[in-house]
């Protein structure tokens, strides 16, 4: 019952999280060191809320260990600060190998052809259930929070795109007012991105952003989050639409981490 859900999530969210949960956080995520005492609380009390929640599973001989659960929690309830959530409502259970996995992958080619092939992945997002992660990439991804790539950010990212439906783009926003400028905007900014690609010019949104809309937003919220005050000077209405829609300003966190 929803009423129970809401109890048990109060509960949770009043429970400290344990110090061995805290060292974890601050070895492996050093993100959270430039967030506001208020901030890192309710960071505290999402990761309570996602940990009781979700299932996680080693693949490939990984055992899963309050390490890889916390590092992994961390960065994807940093995306749900200051929103009202849902805690990623469709999924059950984050996946993790050991490091890159080959997945395989079915692509039209054109005339009826189909080719089938292996990928080399750091990271998928599946609609319904799953979350699947290279845990080397999610240690890497972390560490450095400034090269503008966490595929932690990134798959979760994907995962609130989903709540909408089909990954398009465009997550549940707060108003029905928002969704006229956010389509402007982003849709300005993916074809620039895709001008940028084409052309080979240097852009601080990983040009992999430039394979569709749903891609674009995922990468871009990298880019919030790791290169915020490039974002802000060279981005502004990016970065005011993505401001808007996580309730966050992490440009003003960029003298903390000078």
């Amino acid at each position: 019952m929803f009423w129970l859900k809401r109890r048990r999530r109060r509960l949770l969210r009043m429970t400290p999280l344990p110090a061995s949960w805290l060292e974890i956080i601050e070895r492996n995520v050093p993100y959270a060191r430039l967030l506001s005492k208020e901030d890192r609380d309710e960071l505290g009390e999402h990761i309570q809320v996602f940990l009781d929640e979700k299932t996680f599973e080693g693949c490939g001989g990984l055992q899963i260990t309050d390490e890889i659960r916390v590092t992994v929690a961390a960065q994807a309830c940093l995306l749900l600060l200051h929103r009202t959530t849902d805690y990623y409502p469709t999924l059950r259970t984050v996946l993790v190998y050991p490091s890159a996995y080959a997945a395989p992958i079915t692509e039209s080619v054109g005339h009826g052809v189909v080719r089938e092939g292996i990928s080399v992945r750091s990271g998928e997002s599946w609609r319904r259930g799953s979350v699947i992660l290279s845990w080397d990439d999610v240690l890497h991804g972390a560490a450095d929070i400034h090269d503008g790539h966490n595929v932690v950010l990134h798959e979760f990212a994907h995962q609130l795109d989903q709540e909408a439906g089909a990954a398009e783009g465009a997550p549940v926003l707060p108003k029905r007012s928002m969704y006229v400028a956010w389509a402007r905007v982003l849709s300005a900014e993916y074809a620039r991105l895709q001008k940028d690609a084409k052309f080979g010019r240097r852009t601080i949104i990983d040009k992999y952003g430039a394979v569709n809309p749903a891609e674009f937003f995922a990468v871009a919220t990298e880019c919030f989050f790791e290169q915020a005050l490039q974002m802000k000077e060279q981005h502004p209405e990016l970065y005011e639409e993505l401001q808007l829609f996580y309730r966050q300003d992490p440009a003003r966190y960029s003298w903390r981490s000078n």
